[in-house]
């Protein structure tokens, strides 16, 4: 059973803050395990990433095996039904058309002193996207981070998904196809990771790592960060559904159940201003629950993580909202509009009881790849942003340097770096004809 939470009784708030601290990821120590995988791919590069897919994927390869062929593409999207490949497309050309919105400007100005200043944006030269694999791959994370690299302009996209004994969803390819990404590997896990930040002799190097994983592939995200930049390190997935008035109890507990049955450590969470409602959700969690191909997971999310709480108004269920800072945030109300301006800390808001979580996890446009475990209070999911660069630029006219480098000047010297101080006065100096000191 859920707990259930009201924010009337004493204990109310010790509860709420140990659900809001309860760890909800296996706690198992994998970074020493990680950081050899890292190194084997340094120093043997491609014979490591063969016995690597060989030990975890039972997938035996050779070094001009590990990038998929044009042949081997086509042949595979060729099994893709043309109901789901029609749904596909209708889901990148959304997914590209909300992204092309995201896309910033540069920009440039004269300030009054004469100084040219401004700024420019450019995508970075490789990305690599790293896909879940095997027959629980998601096409749909392949649109959600390659779509917005191509909108951003990268030239290289490198995607590497695991297929262990070498399966493979053909709607990954394809989703790769329709993302304009050729750039294909059949492996997995740390070692993916490793070949894309260092890069081996097939597999150049990237600049940039995005996409979710499991625990290795988190941990090898983490030691190579730095040299390679990387998107966010994702942890179980989350969501937060606030209802009140007239909603239906099957809606909003299949959309709990959506969450939970991502796997075991997800976690869906209902705030409700009406206790017959909470009661009525959770009831028909219960019913259709038994009924899911996936009920194992989704059970075992929901005993374990699953939270009811009821408030005493929309205004506290807000105040529950930020601080739990969910990835996901449906709000089922009357006015969903005015209760998101109040929510300031979530992933992704969906407004109203028609718009389901589960519509922003394939096709209605925005990112689906998103902050977790309270990350929404400082971070934003994934966008054309996250590969992109600002270039800052700035051009000094003779007399803009005269007008601001006397304080510049005394800035260097209050610092006491007098080298950079001195560079400001030498042209100074020149510019007012003054013999130097």
């Amino acid at each position: 059973m859920p707990v259930t939470l009201n924010t009337s009784e004493p204990d109310f708030e010790a509860r709420f803050a140990d659900m809001l601290a309860a760890k909800r990821e296996d706690s198992t120590d994998v970074n020493d395990a990680v950081a050899a995988i890292i190194a084997d791919v340094r120093k043997r590069g491609d014979a490591a990433l063969c016995d690597l897919t060989s030990r975890f994927d039972r997938l035996d390869l050779t070094p001009d095996r590990l990038r998929f062929s044009p042949e081997e593409i086509a042949a595979q999207v060729a099994h893709v039904s043309a109901p789901d490949r029609a749904a596909l497309t209708l889901a990148a050309e959304r997914i590209r058309a909300y992204h092309e919105r995201q896309m910033p400007e540069d920009a440039i100005w004269t300030d009054p002193q004469g100084a040219t200043l401004g700024w420019r944006w450019t995508p970075v030269s490789a990305a690599g996207l790293y896909v879940p694999g095997g027959q629980a791959a998601y096409p749909s994370s392949v649109l959600m981070n390659a779509i917005p690299a191509r909108v951003a302009g990268v030239d290289r996209l490198v995607i590497c998904v695991p297929t262990p004994g070498g399966h493979l969803n053909p709607l990954v390819l394809l989703a790769a196809q329709l993302s304009g990404v050729t750039e294909i590997y059949r492996i997995g896990g740390a070692q993916a990771i490793a070949a894309m930040a260092f890069g081996t002799d097939t597999i150049a190097p990237v600049d940039k790592i995005t996409g979710p994983g499991n625990a290795y592939v988190a941990a090898a995200k983490r030691q190579v960060f730095g040299r390679v930049g990387i998107d966010m390190i994702a942890g179980p997935s989350e969501v937060l559904v606030i209802a009140e008035g007239d909603q239906h109890p099957d809606w909003l507990a299949l959309d709990l159940l959506a969450q939970a049955e991502h796997d075991a450590d997800a976690q869906s969470i209902l705030i409700t201003t009406d206790p017959a409602l909470g009661h009525a959700v959770a009831g028909a969690v219960d019913r259709i629950l038994p009924s899911l191909p996936r009920a194992r997971i989704a059970g075992a999310s929901w005993r374990d993580y699953g939270t009811i709480i009821i408030v005493r108004d929309l205004e506290e269920a807000a105040a529950l909202s930020n601080r739990i800072a969910p990835e996901h945030l449906e709000l089922c109300v009357d006015d969903p509009e005015a209760l998101a301006a109040k929510c300031v800390h979530a992933g992704a808001i969906f407004l109203g009881p028609h718009t389901p979580e589960a519509v922003g996890d394939y096709i209605s446009g925005p990112n689906h790849v998103l902050p977790t475990a309270r990350s929404a209070r400082f971070s934003s999911g994934l966008s054309v942003l996250d590969f992109l660069k600002r270039t800052t630029m700035a051009r000094l006219t003779p007399g803009a340097l005269n007008a601001v480098g006397h304080a510049a000047m005394r800035l260097a010297a209050a610092e006491g770096l007098q080298a950079h101080g001195e560079s400001i006065r030498a042209r100074l100096d020149l510019l007012n004809e003054r013999p130097p000191e």
